[in-house]
């Protein structure tokens, strides 16, 4: 059963799936249906002709950068960047989740190499932190996604906010978009941080020289080649643009679904479709990532890109079976959700007397 994308439940932030009785423990035969019909293995081949594109691209984006020379056209290339290297993140997304070599540590090793020396994210940090939000996806206190941060993703951490934050949490639905234009910094910032605060990383020092030496030549690149001032805006307009087109990847998957309680019991199968969205339209996967199937991705994590279309026809036959919702709307209806939700949530931050019809009865 296909939920609409307005049904009422999935949209109201103060939404909570605080226990539900196990409607039938069957994911086991799902998983058994999907192996059967081998959407489980590997498609090497499908991502070694993706990366090829993608390198493809950024050789010719480097060419570009070299012929423009001097000229505030470099903003397109830099545009551009940030939308080859947003692709590039979700292949190592991919490699973390085992889907592209049946090895674990071949795994590691490409998204490692994606991660900190062409994304310059901390591969290690990342695979911490996506793999507490799949465990317990929108559960309060363990998901690391809906912890405060810039945004509030719970009314009880928007009432908290104070001051400047709380200036922007009481706006945040409607500032979302150009917030995420500082996302791409606090990617790379926090994951760096982690890198040298983190009490044990995995092959912590490597990551650091990667990180280090890609951002020494990117830099050195940029303020060789580039007056100063276009040297700022070229990484400017880079780090915008990968910090939209991620958050605006990830942000529709979970944003404004149900919220688990902590210490709520739920059984696997729904608390992964209860609290997932995927978006439908022509060319999603590709524009995604296949995040856009982040029900299926959720349900079978180590499942390759190329294989969620098909997964995703017998998941709705599952849950229809079962009577479990599965929501599923387009990507501009998934921001509209995402931006009341976060709005909603910012309601808790608010002044009571900023209404209008109170503040009449304010005292002088």
């Amino acid at each position: 059963m296909t939920a609409p994308a307005t049904l009422g439940p999935v949209r109201r932030t103060t939404t909570r799936i605080d226990g539900m009785e196990n409607p039938t423990n069957t994911f086991s035969s799902l998983l058994k249906t999907v192996r059967e019909a081998g959407l489980l293995q590997r498609r090497r081949g499908f991502y070694i002709a993706n990366l090829a594109i993608l390198t493809v691209a950024l050789i010719g984006l480097g060419v570009g950068f070299v012929l423009l020379g001097d000229s505030w056209y470099q903003l397109l290339i830099a545009a551009g960047l940030g939308i080859v290297l947003t692709q590039f993140a979700f292949v190592a997304h991919e490699a973390s989740h085992r889907q592209v070599f049946e090895s674990g540590p071949a795994n590691d090793r490409l998204g490692r190499i994606l991660a900190d020396a062409v994304v310059g994210i901390s591969y290690a940090w990342w695979m911490n932190k996506h793999t507490r939000h799949h465990a317990n996806p929108n559960t309060v206190g363990k998901d690391p996604d809906i912890e405060i941060d810039t945004i509030s993703f719970i009314e009880e951490d928007a009432a908290k906010a104070k001051g400047v934050l709380g200036f922007i949490t009481r706006r945040q639905g409607y500032l979302f978009f150009p917030l995420l234009t500082f996302e791409g910094l606090n990617l790379h910032f926090r994951s760096i941080v982690t890198l040298f605060t983190a009490e044990k990383v995995d092959k912590r020092w490597l990551e650091l020289s990667l990180i280090a030496l890609r951002l020494s030549i990117y830099i050195a690149i940029l303020f060789i080649f580039l007056p100063v001032g276009m040297a700022f805006a070229f990484f400017g307009v880079q780090m915008a643009v990968f910090g939209v087109y991620m958050g605006a990847s990830f942000a529709p998957n979970h944003k404004g679904m149900p919220l688990i309680q902590e210490g709520a019991k739920v059984d696997f199968l729904s608390k992964q479709v209860l609290t997932s969205r995927n978006i439908r339209g022509f060319g999603m996967s590709y524009f995604m990532g296949g995040l856009n199937y982040q029900i299926e991705h959720h349900l079978f994590p180590s499942m390759p890109r190329p294989h969620l279309k098909r997964a995703r026809e017998i998941v709705i036959e599952h849950c229809r079976n079962l009577g479990v919702p599965y929501t599923e709307t387009s990507l501009v209806r998934s921001y509209a959700i995402v931006i009341d939700y976060l709005n909603r949530v910012g309601l808790s931050a608010r002044d009571p007397f900023d209404c209008p019809m109170v503040n009449q009865f304010r005292r002088p």
